[in-house]
């Protein structure tokens, strides 16, 4: 994985992506804007939802709404926070491709806003991965954060494969306190080598 603006990933978003996106924000600020509030984040939930490609979904997610600390708590709790509930308890293929794309690029949304989805999440084995990957980019996103003891305790609780990549790592410096990859630059580079 290499790093990037929008944390780590495994590869960026493409230019084409990011201009495709951007055209959903600004339609929502425009001059025939803002969107209906339901009809902006329906749209959103459905192509989330869906059985398709939704890389410029869940890139307008990650740069347009939750690294924007003004959106991020509303965009988080309309795509997924608001009924994290019914998805754990429905458990249907389309509800937890939502919830693993937005677990997956929520690294930029504030701790207090998701800890209690990542925790509601977590009752479900089938979203553990998504978890773990939103934990790993809470901690390198640039706008991320984690509280250390709390993610270290999420990460004692999943079930992942003993080999998954940067789990060790991610162990590591949540167990040494720290909240982010930028706030301590040296810390994962320390990790990686303890762990190797």
């Amino acid at each position: 994985m290499q790093p990037t603006r929008c944390g780590w990933r495994s590869g960026c978003w493409t230019s084409s992506t990011s201009t495709g996106s951007r055209a959903i924000r600004f339609a929502n600020e425009g001059a025939r804007g803002p969107l209906p509030a339901d009809v902006l984040w329906d749209g959103y939930r459905r192509r989330l939802e869906a059985d398709r490609d939704a890389e410029a979904v869940t890139y307008s997610l990650w740069v347009d709404w939750f690294e924007d600390h003004a959106t991020s708590a509303s965009a988080f709790a309309e795509v997924l926070g608001n009924d994290i509930d019914r998805v754990v308890a429905e458990r249907s293929e389309p509800l937890l491709r939502r919830a693993r794309r937005v677990l997956e690029c929520s690294g930029p949304v504030r701790w207090t806003v998701k800890e209690l989805t990542y925790r509601t999440a977590m009752r479900l084995p089938d979203l553990h991965a998504a978890v773990f990957r939103g934990l790993l980019a809470s901690f390198h996103d640039v706008y991320g954060g984690l509280e250390p003891a709390v993610a270290l305790a999420f990460l004692g609780r999943l079930d992942l494969p003993t080999d998954t990549q940067h789990l060790a790592e991610l162990r590591h410096v949540l167990a040494a306190g720290h909240k982010n990859h930028y706030r301590s630059p040296g810390a994962w580079d320390d990790a990686v080598r303890s762990c190797s």
